[in-house]
């Protein structure tokens, strides 16, 4: 029989005594791991005809933990039933609501009913729920009120609840307040460090994570958490060699269960991708005992950022056909784009409209992108106009950029240029330095320099300046860093005799610097092939000439899309010295090998 809500006994009252009706009923809700909501019913409806208030407060507490893990509805009819709840009922409700999937803004409304209460205070154990709620709904304001309040109880050096601070924070990207509850903690554990360092991570300090990371060890001994952080610190640095330092540790010393093996070894894919060892992370992938969505996509993205545009289409296949998973956006973002990177417009088409119509995908941002750009590239600028024209949401300046940088390769014409050019101030506002220094680079293809010099002068006038490029290279587990122009790193002499010595070589076959791609400096041929000699990347390709051993591929990772003279030039380096190039810009990898380039000279 199932039982149902009564607020009053229907039955008469049990001559057996209260005692042991309390004593059978604690039995059961203590001994038993879990208990159906209709079985918890039925213990209900036997505590209201058995056992008085307040006897009966540890009771409800039990049921409501038991209910809270399966039913909320029910578990708030019977919050709502109990005279007096104490703080521990409420820290079930409201840890309940934190966990839910659809109702987590009810753990703040709580929490706010918990302090209305006179005789009840929040514990150490109210905050981190109501902190992880704020953190999932990015509520600042709210997280920002429960933080003043457990000031005010005086928890503010509670280890467990600054470890929630630290992740609300994070999450709603106030990393400085975060770093600030870190630094403040009286005590700290392993928790807490894995806390700031994936905070760092993925707001982008890469370089802060790391050193967090080596700060920690001097404390405590790093948790799987703690590597899967500073793996994902790797594969946003380019580190490939504390990339694999951090992959043989785990292998060393670290155990997980199986869900987490599986996102452990995505990470690892994603990294060995992310650092141009595509060879590492297919090996890392074929040895995955299981595999979910997440790790084809993975290894789809890896393919089509380095250009095995045949792997992509390959592994699709096989997610599909072997491992019979069904591919979602993540995976359509991935075979796009490698349609984009190799100009493969009629795929392109066939795979945009594979995800719509045959696997009821909504297309996002990022497919419209990647088709967007990859018929501007090929000439159909027509048709990429149009699908901008008629798509349903409102395209961004990164579509509105390619648009604009494809007209310039395609020789469009300056009016379309211009008005494509408006509508990213019109996305961006125009303090916006790439949509200039697009629009100076059209200018300049077409020999139009006088334009050039308007356009630089409204950049002055304008207090905009150029983005500068930084170019990062990782020898012996160091990562260094330059920045276009720079001479500041300890072997900035030598690296400046290496530029020389490369410049003079590349005359010997041929080599004279495309001006074009230097349409911001002044109009004097030296002048721009000396800025042109002086990006980021030929620096950072001379330290490695410097110092990287023989045999070793140069690996650069640089902020900006690559120019073409620096993609000649870097081709021409590769086979004069004999040396291979692998170089990741803000698109793509390029592996550069005996005067050629993966990419085929399309980029």
């Amino acid at each position: 029989m199932t039982a149902v809500l009564v607020t009053s006994p229907n039955a008469p009252p049990s001559t057996t005594t209260p005692n042991h009706h309390y004593h059978r009923l604690f039995q059961k809700l203590t001994q038993c791991t879990t208990i159906s909501i209709p079985h918890l019913k039925q213990i209900h409806a036997q505590i209201l005809r058995t056992i008085p208030p307040p006897h009966n407060l540890f009771l409800y507490s039990r049921l409501l933990h038991f209910s809270s893990l399966q039913d909320l509805t029910y578990t708030l009819k019977l919050f709502n039933q109990i005279p007096s709840p104490n703080t521990f009922m409420y820290n079930t409700l409201i840890r309940a609501y934190a966990h839910s999937k659809d109702h987590k803004e009810q753990a703040f409304t709580l929490f706010q009913e918990l302090l209305e209460q006179e005789n009840l205070v929040p514990d150490n154990h109210t905050f981190p729920f109501v902190l992880k709620a704020c953190a999932y709904l990015f509520a600042i304001f709210e997280g920002r009120q429960t933080h003043a309040q457990l000031l005010k109880n005086g928890l503010g050096s509670d280890v467990y609840i600054n470890n929630s601070l630290i992740h609300f924070y994070a999450s709603c990207g106030s990393l400085e307040y975060a770093r600030k509850v870190f630094d403040e903690m009286p005590e700290r554990s392993v928790v807490s460090w894995n806390a700031i360092i994936d905070a760092l991570v993925q707001m982008g300090e890469f370089h802060e994570g790391l050193n967090m990371f080596v700060e920690m060890k001097k404390w405590f001994v790093p948790d799987g958490y703690t590597v899967q952080s500073v793996i994902d610190a790797c594969a946003g640095l380019g580190a490939l060699s504390m990339g694999m330092w951090a992959h043989a540790y785990v292998l060393r010393k670290c155990e997980f269960d199986a869900n987490f093996d599986v996102l452990l070894n995505n990470s690892l894919v994603e990294m060995y991708s992310k650092c141009g060892s595509l060879r590492m992370a297919v090996q890392v992938f074929e040895a995955m005992s299981s595999r979910d969505a997440n790790s084809w996509n993975a290894m789809i993205l890896g393919f089509a950022m380095h250009g095995e545009v045949e792997r992509v289409f390959e592994y699709f296949s096989r997610m599909i056909d072997e491992e019979k998973l069904m591919p979602n956006s993540i995976t359509f973002v991935g075979i796009l784009s490698a349609c984009n990177h190799r100009g493969l417009v009629d795929k392109g088409r066939k795979y945009f409209e594979t995800m719509v119509n045959e696997y009821n995908i909504k297309p996002v941002l990022q497919h419209y992108g990647c088709l967007i750009d990859l018929l501007a590239c090929n000439g159909q600028i027509v048709e990429a106009l149009d699908i901008v024209s008629n798509m349903p949401i409102k395209p961004d300046a990164v579509i509105w950029r390619s648009l604009l940088d494809a007209c310039r390769k395609n020789n469009m014409g300056l009016d379309l240029s211009k008005e494509l050019a408006r509508q990213i101030m019109e996305s961006e506002g125009d303090s916006c330095s790439g949509v200039y220094v697009l629009l100076s680079r059209v200018y300049a293809s077409a020999n139009k320099w006088n334009e050039v010099g308007l356009i630089r002068k409204l950049m002055t006038d304008k207090g905009v300046t150029k983005e500068p490029g930084c170019s990062t290279i990782e020898i012996n587990g160091a990562v260094h860093e330059f920045f276009a122009g720079d001479t500041s790193h300890p072997q900035t002499e030598e690296i400046y005799q290496q530029l020389d010595d490369v410049e003079e070589r590349l005359k010997l076959v041929g080599h004279f610097p495309d001006s074009s791609q230097a349409p911001m400096v002044d109009d004097l041929d030296d002048e721009k092939g000396h800025s042109l000699r002086l990006h980021s990347e030929r620096l950072a390709i001379a330290f490695g000439l410097l110092n990287s051993k023989p045999g070793i591929p140069i690996r650069i990772f640089k902020n900006l899309r690559v120019c073409n003279d620096c993609h000649n030039v870097t081709k021409l380096i590769s086979r004069v010295f004999n040396v291979d190039i692998i170089v990741r810009d803000r698109i793509r990898f390029h592996h550069f090998r005996n005067g050629s380039c993966s990419c085929k000279d399309y980029w």
